[in-house]
């Protein structure tokens, strides 16, 4: 080997460093698009509410979160919240399941239902809610202004997220290597948790994601059915509404903050708990 071999493979390293790297004239255009429309879209505003969190100081965002009205609606939100998020989970991959490997009658107008509270606007399932589980209920089950009719419009407005993002990943989901495991030996809950749950592992992350992050910003749904009493059934949004109503901004934007901040560490924590199922199945 000559002395100057290993130079040569160094230049020709960083060579191929910076062509991996590099971007060509259109992808940095459309990159930066990308950037300057997200940025428009939710950095700027985001790092706006932050900063009108701090306006009052951080004795304004202390007082704010200190509230006994304000930690109970926040309590309220996050726990609903969270509930439901794991009822969709269970009951979500169950439904993409059943969409997916099975053939029944009415399959079609199912597939139309789930989509409901995707195309209903808020409030109208609210009112939707509350004529089947209001006082007047023709099932006689009357949930309004209760804890649980905070949780039944959540759960409504929520049940599409995780069998949308399940169902398409069940579909392309090689059965073949499911037949393989059981012409082995496997049973069919090894079959689900070395194989199945791993692959499916992303999609229900996401579902959840989205479950939780729309659970804590419901606001349409839950004005009809839960009454909004402070400290029993007022919810985060309702609060924040409640400070912008009375000209404290700076107090709306500290809730604000803290369901972001929540809303981050949750998908966060998923993202952990996905990337641990996908490993070890």
């Amino acid at each position: 080997m000559t002395p100057d071999a290993p130079l040569a493979a160094e230049a020709a390293r960083r060579r191929r460093l910076r062509s991996s790297t590099s971007l060509t004239r259109s992808s940095a255009l459309g990159l930066g698009v990308a950037l300057t429309w997200f940025s428009i879209l939710v950095l700027i505003p985001l790092a706006l509410v932050v900063i009108q969190s701090t306006e009052g100081g951080w004795s304004t965002f202390r007082d704010t979160l200190t509230s006994p009205q304000t930690a109970s609606a926040l309590r309220l939100t996050v726990m609903q919240a969270l509930y439901v998020t794991a009822v969709n989970v269970v009951m979500g991959t169950l439904i993409a399941w059943v969409l997916v490997r099975d053939s029944f009658p009415g399959k079609r107008l199912l597939e139309v239902v789930i989509d409901i509270p995707f195309a209903l606007p808020t409030i109208v399932a609210g009112l939707v809610l509350l004529s089947l589980y209001g006082p007047q209920s023709p099932l006689g089950i009357n949930v309004a202004n209760t804890g649980r009719s905070v949780f039944l419009a959540l759960l409504f407005v929520t049940l599409p997220f995780v069998v949308r993002t399940v169902q398409p990943v069940l579909m392309e989901l090689d059965r073949d290597v499911e037949e393989a495991a059981a012409s082995l030996g496997a049973s069919r809950f090894t079959t689900l948790r070395r194989i199945i749950l791993p692959a499916l592992a992303p999609a229900i992350t996401a579902g959840a994601a989205l479950s939780f992050a729309r659970g804590i910003s419901e606001y349409g749904s839950l004005v009809l059915l839960s009454g909004n009493l402070p400290n029993q059934t007022e919810v985060a949004s309702v609060r924040i509404l409640t400070y912008i109503e009375n000209g404290n901004e700076a107090a709306a934007a500290s809730v604000a903050v803290i369901l972001l901040v929540v809303a981050l560490l949750a998908i966060s924590l998923l993202q952990v708990l996905s990337s641990v199922v996908a490993r070890r199945g």
